[in-house]
């Protein structure tokens, strides 16, 4: 098993609106479900609100990014009560103290904690293309560049939701191995349990993945920085049904010399529906894992694309 259900070890940073506190200008929260009743059981959060944190009051006048020039403030709508260096050096600070983070989930369009199309405005309050980024949330990604990040939204997208969930395992994972002291064995058994997920993911990252691992002209701190880099970059992308498909053929592959004819058409009717969209996934997931229990391979038993994260988390069920 890749992950740790029992222990709950795995920090997440969150926006503390999303789990109930009420630190909004308004004095409200903004509760995500999947953060407060599902995900939680898993991980720990610890919650930040960084207009709070530099002293902002609750309740309290909105605050705004405006674009003057070149440069994007954050202050009150009539520019008033400047707190961009404020929010970036709270940023910087909690980055500096965030190590232990395997995610973090920030609250959309907040001019301090938005990700991305964060509403930008012009000094007579115009409205400008949104392209901005959450002052706080900015310095966060800047200082942890392989952190899993996603915004409360975009959580409720099925996909969106299954591949943020599975970086952050992912993520512990890998900081878990190399908190124990890395070697080249254990970085290499590390891309051997993650082969299949990079192949749903993205098939140039796995071939560029396994040939960076045979180099002999690597010192091994570069290689595993360069490695990290590499796969959390291509976990990024979601995979979509063709990628799966061609993974879970891989996988059946193993089986060839194994499976009864019956049983290998139960297979490929499953993987070839799955593709066409007529089932979920975990249908032909289920019947590979049904048929490990009886044809054991220990080289699948140990693929993180098998049991990314706690089923509980029923992610694999919608898409």
């Amino acid at each position: 098993m890749i992950y740790s259900v029992e222990k709950k070890d795995l920090e997440i940073g969150i926006s503390a609106c999303l789990i109930g506190e009420k630190v909004r200008f308004d004095a409200s929260n903004k509760p995500s479900t999947f953060c407060i009743k599902e995900f939680s059981q898993y991980v720990t959060y610890k919650s930040f609100c960084p207009e709070v944190a530099i002293g902002l009051p609750i309740p309290r006048p909105t605050i705004r990014q405006i674009k003057q020039g070149d440069v994007i403030h954050v202050a009150q709508k009539d520019g008033s009560g400047d707190v961009t260096e404020a929010l970036s050096a709270y940023g910087k600070k909690v980055a500096s103290m965030t190590s232990s983070l395997s995610g973090y989930i920030f609250c959309a369009k907040s001019p301090s904690c938005g990700m991305e199309r964060v509403k930008i405005y012009s000094p007579e309050g115009h409205a400008l293309p949104a392209y901005g980024i959450g002052a706080f949330a900015r310095e966060i990604m800047a200082a942890n560049p392989l952190l899993p990040c996603e915004e409360n939204g975009r959580l409720n997208d099925p996909l969106l939701r299954e591949n943020f969930v599975a970086r952050v395992f992912a993520y512990k994972h890998w900081q878990t191995v190399a908190a124990s002291g890395l070697t080249k064995h254990k970085l290499t058994t590390f891309h051997s349990q993650y082969k299949y997920t990079v192949m749903s993911h993205d098939l140039i990252a796995y071939k560029e993945l396994g040939q960076l691992l045979a180099r002999a002209d690597l010192p091994l701190a570069e290689m595993a920085s360069q490695y990290i880099l590499g796969l959390m970059t291509a976990l990024k992308v979601v995979a979509t049904r063709k990628k799966h498909a061609n993974t879970l053929a891989h996988i059946q592959g193993y089986f060839s010399k194994h499976l009864q004819p019956n049983e290998r058409q139960e297979l490929c009717e499953q993987i070839d529906a799955y593709r066409e969209g007529l089932i979920p996934l975990m249908a032909p997931l289920t019947l590979i894992k049904h048929y490990l229990l009886h044809y054991p391979k220990d080289y699948l038993t140990q693929q993180a694309y098998l049991s990314p994260y706690p089923e509980k988390l029923r992610l694999r069920y919608a898409y």
